[in-house]
């Protein structure tokens, strides 16, 4: 091994991820050169201790590939004055780095470090330009101890430039007395990475604060991660207890001081007590009161005094069960219309339309960009997704500019797709309402629930206190597809059929999963382009059952993205092992309230689970990229907040929530019993519109189908409807 010391003239190359970087060095005696490694927080400037041995690169020659590095500082006067006239050290040039190394000479920076008062003793530094150079090297020094001492605990560096950049000069001291800080006030240091640093640095598996965080951490989990409001106290104190490898009964201590903070809440569910999060619990009330309130306006109008057409404006012939569901819309303050495909849901949206435009004002909306933008082309009126039409982050801050202080202005809001609402965005909507508005809730109830947390639209129908119009028939249009047919027969737990002929419905048999995925990339690539037109980027939607395995999301989205955008000479950034390049489909995969977007020259805030779009743009400069919406937004991410989006050339048939493609691909092998249900192969085969094509086993079909296993989701916003409407549980309704 090598040994070097010397200072950093250029630093050529850097993967922020990794810290992997080259970088050009100024060796205290001898020729420059250049040196590759692990080197994530050296900048221009640095004076560094090299360990490491020499290789030849193919291309660049001679370097030295570094094994260990340290800050150091020069210790002869030339080298101490190149390294304060460097660009280190506010307020001093070249200039004044001669001035004041041939002031100190040999003692300039041990003066620095101990006397930094002297520095007034070098002609031309007043008292002013004194404390500039003294703070900016006393940051530095500061800044350099930090970052090898977050390298000492395995943290990253784009999370070591986190939390530097939160806490400055306090890092250390706060990550080694208060680790569980991170947790909560750094976005990307999760518990894991705080405990981690806690144990290291000695705290006990039973300290308070460890099992305070843990305990909202299992919980936040359970709400973000599995949708559930709320977990039953057993299943509670068992996780957070296996997770924190300490017993139940320290748990169940720390959790009853947590309550009497107002942080948890312990409520009977039933014959269990159930353990909430606050704000999940507050927003369940909220919704539930809330419609419960509206609900007391239904006895305002029968459906009987409605007056409805056999037809609409358009000529489209209403069914009688479509007249007494349009009836029954128009009579009540709050109404949910369910059905599958094809059984005239958009018809029902339209008629509404129709009658309550004449009267007054009708907003649509959906939860994503794609249900809006569909629901825009379905009945011709303008649909906005919810969060816009609430206005979310407006004049630059955080939240929802309509809210009960200013409300949406509106006689009657319909929201489609409501399957995929979430607690928290349903609160929002209904604090936004104005007390007498008119509200229809569309979804199909058979879909996988919301990706976030809680099951309204199946809560609300299970409820029995909110009307329900289910629409069952349907249209002889919609018979013709085989997509619709097969569809219901899933729902129905039939087989569907596979392969008749002139059908929208395929299988492709294949033997494995390796022939699966190859048959994927050739529909993709050649033959569906080829045989219907269609683009593979926009019109084609290949989705899985899983995230891993050979047909799982990452190899698939590996696997197109090679085939579809090989990487040429495009710039690009690397996140882990996932590579963006320009011209990448990509989907936001949570929701980021704060993430700006312009879009033809208006600004706004929020980009949202689920938003598919295009890399448009790679600066690996200033390591960001900037990805296009379909709705036209253009949002920029910087490196450290790529891990909220993913390649999209393939997704989770749970991310395809609220989305309709031309086609379907999807390949179907094998997968654990809770992933192959029949609703997440219903879901999937509802996303198309023009072509369902599935690659792999119809026994792996015919299995899904018998599974009509649908993991529970812990929810209490049923039950505290009826309890509000004086209902008993005997009297709900199915």
């Amino acid at each position: 091994m090598s040994q070097y010391r010397g200072l950093i003239k250029e630093v050529v190359f850097r993967n922020e991820e990794s810290g992997y970087s080259v970088v050009s060095v100024k060796p205290e005696h001898g020729e420059e050169f250049t040196a590759v490694g692990i080197l994530p927080f050296a900048q221009e400037g640095d004076y560094l201790d090299l360990t490491g041995e020499w290789v030849q690169h193919a291309t660049y020659g001679e370097q030295l590939k570094v094994a260990s590095f340290e800050f150091c500082q020069p210790t002869e006067a030339s080298a101490i004055e190149k390294y304060l006239g460097s660009g280190a050290i506010d307020g001093v040039g070249a200039t004044m780095a001669k001035r004041i190394t041939r002031h100190f000479g040999k003692d300039t920076l041990s003066i620095l470090d101990n006397q930094p008062e002297r520095i007034i003793e070098v002609n031309g530094i007043g008292r002013k330009t004194a404390k500039r150079i003294i703070e900016s090297y006393q940051e530095k020094r500061e800044s350099q101890g930090a970052y090898m001492f977050f390298m000492s605990l395995g943290i990253s560096p784009s999370l070591a430039n986190k939390i530097y950049t939160a806490y400055g000069r306090d890092s250390i001291i706060i990550t080694r007395t208060q680790p569980y800080r991170l947790a909560e006030e750094i976005r990307g240091v999760g518990f894991r990475t705080a405990d981690k640093i806690a144990l290291m640095e000695g705290y006990a598996l039973s300290d308070e604060r460890r099992l305070g965080c843990g305990i909202k951490f299992v919980l936040n989990e359970s709400l973000n991660g599995e949708g559930h409001t709320y977990l039953p106290e057993n299943v509670f104190l068992q996780q957070c207890a296996d997770m924190l490898s300490v017993p139940v009964e320290a748990v169940n201590t720390v959790a009853a001081r947590l309550i009497m903070k107002n942080e948890l809440v312990y409520e009977t569910v039933g014959d269990i007590t159930a353990v909430f999060l606050k704000q999940a619990y507050e927003c369940e009330v909220d919704i539930a009161a809330r419609i419960s309130r509206m609900c007391l306006r239904n006895a305002n109008k029968s459906p009987d005094e409605i007056s409805v057409p056999d037809t609409l404006p358009d000529g489209t012939v209403l069914s009688q069960n479509q007249k007494a569901a349009l009836a029954t819309a128009l009579s009540c303050s709050v109404t949910v219309i369910t059905g599958g495909p094809g059984t005239g849901k958009t018809t029902l949206i339209r008629g509404i339309i129709d009658f309550t435009e004449r009267k007054g004002t009708t907003l649509l909306c959906a939860p994503t960009g794609r249900a809006a933008k569909r629901m825009s082309e379905a009945t011709g009126r303008e649909a906005k997704t919810i969060h816009r039409l609430l206005e979310y982050g407006q004049g630059g801050g955080e939240g929802f500019a309509k809210n009960e202080d200013d409300r949406l202005e509106a006689d009657t809001v319909i929201v489609d797709e409501t399957s995929m609402v979430d607690i928290f965005l349903m609160r929002a909507l209904l604090k936004a309402l104005v007390p007498k508005v008119r509200l229809i809730l569309v979804g199909d109830a058979d879909q996988l629930p919301s990706v976030g947390a809680g099951n309204v639209l199946k809560d609300l129908i299970s409820s029995g206190t909110v009307p329900v119009v289910r629409l069952t028939e349907v249209f002889r249009q919609s018979e013709q597809s085989a997509i619709v047919m097969n569809a219901h027969r899933i729902n129905r737990g039939e087989m569907p059929v596979l392969n008749a002929k002139n059908s929208d419905f395929f299988m492709e048999k294949t033997p494995g999963a390796a022939e699966a995925a190859q048959s994927v990339t050739e529909l993709v690539m050649r033959r569906l382009p080829k045989y219907m037109d269609l683009d593979p980027l926009s019109d084609i939607q290949v989705m899985s059952p899983m995230k891993r395995g050979e047909v799982g999301v990452i190899a698939l989205n590996k696997l197109l993205q090679q085939r579809l955008n090989p990487p040429g000479d495009k710039k690009q950034l690397l996140r882990g092992e996932t590579c963006f390049r320009a011209g990448d489909k990509v989907m936001q995969t949570k929701n980021d309230y704060s993430l700006g977007w312009v879009r033809h020259g208006e600004a706004g805030q929020g980009v949202f689970n689920g938003d598919i779009g295009y890399v448009t743009e790679v600066d690996t400069e200033n390591n960001s990229l900037t990805v296009r919406f379909d709705d036209d937004r253009r949002a920029r991410y910087e490196k450290d907040m790529l891990d909220e989006i993913d390649l999209a050339y393939c997704m989770s048939v749970h991310k395809s929530q609220g989305s309709e493609f031309k086609c379907v691909v999807m390949p179907l092998i094998s997968g654990p019993p809770m992933l192959m249900t029949r609703n997440l192969l219903y879901t999937a085969v509802t996303r198309a519109r023009k072509l369902v094509v599935l690659t792999g086993r119809p026994e792996c079909v015919y299995a899904m189908v018998q599974n009509d296993h649908i993991q529970a989701r812990y929810s209490y916003l049923a039950e505290r409807l009826r309890q509000l409407s004086g209902i008993k549980n005997n009297e709900r309704a199915d």
